[in-house]
């Protein structure tokens, strides 16, 4: 499988969100790490004045040695080689976690190793609430004469909580892998059916070219016949066939171009075209196709001449102009008006049909959209006529708009550029 345009950035975004993602984890990481830390620092000073606030009531001298020892993450044991009652030792431990805005539930309990017991427990609740002591959760040091034990039994819940706005970011990320990888999956199953589409229309389209070719030579031959000229039935069946076939490789031909210009196949070759004589000839063209009473009229300030394809330029006047003869009923009108500014020409085609809702207004450049009229059986097309007239005035770097008249019917306005016309 070739790796095109399409495919590096697919990879390229998605590398870039898994990075950013992993990123996230590190500093979330890095966060808990430091988190854990700050908390166990707090904890650790805090007992520590606890510790000198008993010494300072008691007047006794404080040891040099470190009396605070950390047992596990949640559990911390405190020396203290003095006497100390447990309602001052409650005030002191809430004191001093209140100055280091230590936040969170504890529990304590208070051993005496010489009668080998636990002298008195409490459990201390933040927010005010009663419970009791998990006796179970503490275990007696006989290293120690009078020592007390503190645990947090929501520490790492608070770890977690503290990081909320981490984890938040987090879950978005995610969150956004998750949508990019399945804006991924559709957008490259949509450009599977669209290759499958385009390589349908093409060889479709090809197909009917070949034998299209073979029914317009030899329906051409047999109306040079002399047979055929003598019986007028039968050159009258000939020259529909004929006229049928040469309907059909214009449509054909369209298609072919919408396909052209959605591989980039479509090579732009500019040159100097006399604008009233291009009208001239779509118009004698649109006559001779529709053979009903057609009134083109011109309004032209100048006579202008647009550089542009030749090719193309015919073309979208062509099916502009064809397309608002066949939504102008029986006595079509076509005005076409330029409108020259210091910026630009504004070419506009106007008709006198029955107009566009103004739902569908946005999507009648769409290929192979067609407007719901109850005339749209009668009306040949496949819907492609505007889209390819987009299409040239994209090439050429011109603007196209369509609005409804005031009284009836539409106009198609071209906007060419300053650079491409004198």
């Amino acid at each position: 499988m070739k790796f095109n345009k399409l495919k590096v950035v697919i990879f390229i975004g998605f590398f870039a969100i898994v990075g950013v993602i992993i990123m996230q984890l590190f500093l979330l990481n890095q966060a808990y790490i430091f988190q854990k830390k700050d908390v166990e620092d707090k904890i650790h000073f805090a007992l520590q004045d606890v510790v000198e606030r008993i010494y300072r009531d008691n007047k006794t001298e404080l040891p040099t040695a470190n009396l605070i020892k950390k047992v596990s993450e949640n559990y911390f044991i405190v020396n203290v080689n003095d006497v100390f009652e447990n309602q001052i030792l409650e005030h002191y431990l809430e004191t001093e976690f209140e100055k280091v805005k230590l936040e969170m539930d504890f529990e304590y309990a208070i051993y005496d190793c010489s009668s080998q017991s636990m002298v008195y427990g409490n459990y201390v609740s933040f927010k005010g609430e009663k419970s009791n002591v998990c006796e179970d959760c503490f275990s007696k040091n006989t290293d120690l004469t009078y020592y007390f034990a503190i645990r947090f039994p929501h520490i790492k819940q608070s770890y977690f909580k503290s990081l909320s706005q981490y984890w938040v970011f987090t879950v978005v990320l995610f969150f956004v892998l998750i949508i990019y990888v399945y804006s991924v999956f559709l957008m490259l199953k949509q450009k599977k059916y669209t290759d499958l589409q385009k390589d349908f229309i093409n060889n479709m389209t090809h197909e009917f070219k070949t034998p299209l070719a073979s029914i317009l030579i030899a329906s051409n031959y047999a109306n040079s016949q002399k047979e055929i000229q003598e019986n007028s039935k039968l050159s009258k069946y000939i020259q529909i066939i004929i006229n049928q076939s040469n309907k059909l490789n214009q449509h054909i031909e369209k298609i072919l171009y919408v396909a052209k210009t959605e591989s980039k196949q479509i090579e732009i070759e500019k040159s100097s075209i006399d604008l009233k004589a291009i009208l001239e000839l779509v118009s004698e063209n649109i006559n001779l196709k529709h053979q009903k009473e057609i009134k083109i009229q011109f309004q032209l300030e100048r006579n202008y001449f647009i550089h542009a394809d030749e090719f193309h330029f015919y073309n979208l006047i062509y099916n502009i102009i064809d397309n608002a003869v066949k939504y102008s009923g029986q006595n079509p009108v076509i005005r076409v008006v330029t409108k020259e500014t210091s910026k630009d020409l504004l070419l506009q085609f106007s008709d006198n049909g029955s107009g566009i809702p103004e739902n569908d207004l946005p999507f009648v450049f769409d290929k192979f959209y067609r407007v719901a009229r109850q005339d749209s059986k009668d009306i040949e097309g496949f819907g492609i006529g505007l889209s390819y007239v987009k299409g040239v005035c994209e090439w050429h770097d011109w603007n196209v708009f369509v609005a409804n008249n005031k009284d009836a019917g539409i106009t198609v306005s071209i906007q060419i550029n300053k650079t491409d016309y004198e």
